[in-house]
């Protein structure tokens, strides 16, 4: 038997699932971790990340002789080392914050409409690596000037296991020094930040085997994102993912990068296959229910409360949510954004106020496939969001899509594994490997509630908040 490892690195915890060749998962594994976090600044040990992989290797090691592995994690997790590969500093994670005038810098210098048309990322923040390097040079100079090699997160893990620094395109994609069209590093970016090109890794497809460990055929992987669609089977025309967990992730594939839009938000990057894929967010999708549930309804279970809402009509009586509690990104910009209940009544109970937050987390994923006019019939629903038969039942209605939810939780280890099995010949292609690796669970089709009114009452409500 030809086990393959699929191994999702996220930002506070290490997943890893061992599948057979027939795609059945048979042992799963996970590490939490806690990130160093003060202010703006969020860091960890880069060694850290590596030892998590080494225990993980040596329990696996107990039960299972792995075939092949491969990797997928976080974007802009950075990592810079000297010429033999160890690190200089703590990895500064993708949530820091610290470099936001150095992103001020290069929009000054580059212009948002031109990194977009280069990389695909419609914004310049601090979370890019191209910020953080920029950042690094001008308040570390001893330690930027004995960088050799800039790792990202996957990138660095690969190299533990192998020692060949390589790299794979959809890491790089929000890195803002990486053209998406030439599949090359951007080098007036890199001149700009004063970092030469010789300190980066040999460019690499997903899917390619790059060199063994103890015997473990290690393959390069992809985005977490990216991997989590190959795990939910969205490989093909027609059919995209979306999560709702704390927040809400949409993944469409695409053909070609979108003409740039300034008041667009939604990032391009490059996807598994050489071709593209859009990733919308949305900064509160199931955090907005957590929220309710916490603050008024303390004694009530998740489950409890769609049995609440199940109990009142579509359309909550009149009663109007807008999920803003932490701003809005997509499809409409502004971080300064609250959150509103609109139309309250006496008639109005717990249960109405549920259904709207509810209806509104569907509104919200209706508004942004409309936004780029996402050309599918089919969703593969993931995330906490997807345990619910009334919520699935709701996008449905209000999308006029088919959602479906998965039999296999832990997609992005089994888009990992995938990878893994395609480079080694275990699989014949990803989308052969997903007819065999994606089964569906739950079929949610339109059931014919008429929504229209709901959403349009959220859309006019939006307008009166964010005009």
């Amino acid at each position: 038997m030809k086990y393959l490892l699929g191994i999702d690195v996220g930002t506070t915890s290490l997943k890893a699932a061992v599948f057979d060749e027939n795609a059945v998962c048979v042992k799963t594994i996970t590490k939490d971790y806690t990130l160093e976090v003060a202010g703006d600044i969020v860091e960890f040990p880069a060694d850290n990340y590596w030892k998590l992989v080494e225990e993980v290797l040596d329990e696996v090691a107990s039960e299972h002789e792995i075939y092949a592995l491969s990797i997928d994690t976080q974007c802009e997790t950075l990592i810079v080392t000297d010429e033999a590969g160890v690190p200089l500093r703590k990895t500064i994670v993708w949530l820091d914050n610290r470099a936001a005038r150095e992103a001020d810098e290069l929009r000054a210098k580059f212009g948002e409409k031109r990194v977009y048309e280069i990389t695909g990322q419609p914004e310049i923040t601090a979370t890019w690596p191209a910020a953080k390097l920029l950042w690094m040079k001008k308040n570390e100079p001893d330690t930027f000037g004995k960088i050799k090699k800039v790792f990202l997160l996957e990138d660095y893990l690969l190299y533990k296991l192998t020692g060949r620094f390589v790299t794979e395109e959809t890491l790089q994609s929000s890195t803002i020094y990486y053209d998406i069209h030439k599949h090359a590093w951007w080098g007036e970016m890199l001149d700009y930040i004063g970092i030469e090109v010789e300190k980066f890794p040999e460019i690499r497809r997903s899917g390619e085997i790059i060199g063994e460990y103890k015997g473990i055929k290690i393959v390069t992987g992809a985005i977490d994102q990216i991997a989590g669609a190959i795990g939910a089977g969205v490989v093909k025309k027609g059919v995209i993912s979306e999560m709702t967990g704390t927040t809400m992730v949409i993944f469409a594939p695409s053909d070609t990068v979108p003409a740039y839009n300034p008041d667009s938000k939604v990032p391009c990057h490059l996807n598994y296959d050489g071709k593209y894929c859009l990733l919308m967010w949305t900064p509160t999708a199931g955090i907005a229910l957590k929220w309710f549930k916490n603050q008024f309804c303390e004694s009530f279970s998740f489950r409890e409360l769609d049995e609440l809402a199940a109990a009142v009509p579509a359309g909550s009586a009149g009663l109007t949510f807008l999920p803003y509690l932490c701003g809005s990104t997509m499809p409409k910009y502004d971080p300064d954004a609250r959150g509103v209940f609109y139309g309250l009544t006496m008639e109005h109970t717990r249960g109405h106020a549920v259904r709207s937050i509810l209806e509104a987390v569907a509104c919200m994923l209706k508004g942004n496939l409309d936004y780029v006019g996402a050309d599918c019939n089919e969703v593969r629903a993931m995330g906490g969001g997807a345990q619910s038969p009334l919520w699935c039942q709701i996008k449905a209605d209000m999308t006029g899509k088919t959602f479906i939810t998965l039999k296999n939780e832990e997609t992005a280890c089994l888009g990992s594994a995938i990878l893994a099995g395609v480079a080694t010949g275990v699989f014949e292609s990803v989308e052969a490997a997903c007819e065999i690796a994606v089964k569906p669970n739950k079929v949610y089709r339109p059931s014919g509630v008429d929504y229209s009114e709901c959403y349009r009452r959220y859309c006019e409500v939006d307008d009166k908040i964010l005009g």
